[in-house]
């Protein structure tokens, strides 16, 4: 079994954000991919808080550690509920999917 230690780099991803958002076009950029990015968030703290590593995510899973590199990084690819369910279960987690009315314009 893969090593289950996981110990996270140190990252200011607010720092990041406001030296990237200078960059003509990256604000709408980042914006269109707004929904992939929050639930690769939401995969990263996840798999975090359970201490893991890609490797061991990949080993509960049954793929390969780049599958899982692929499937946390927003916008490169659109995992299936079925991959995002299993992701979900391998990191002690469950998946939750709702639908919210959008607010009048």
């Amino acid at each position: 079994m893969a090593e289950l230690k996981y110990t996270p780099v140190p990252h200011d991803h607010n720092a990041f954000l406001a030296k990237a958002r200078t960059r003509k076009g990256f604000n709408e950029a980042y914006d269109a991919l707004a929904l992939e990015y929050q639930v690769a968030g939401q995969m990263l703290k996840a798999r975090s808080r359970a201490g893991l590593t890609q490797d061991a995510v990949a080993e509960r899973m049954g793929t390969t550690k780049s599958a899982i590199s692929r499937l946390e990084s927003a916008g490169k690819h659109a995992p299936s509920l079925a991959t995002l369910k299993r992701y979900a279960s391998a990191v002690g987690c469950e998946l939750q999917v709702k639908l919210v009315r959008q607010k009048a314009r």
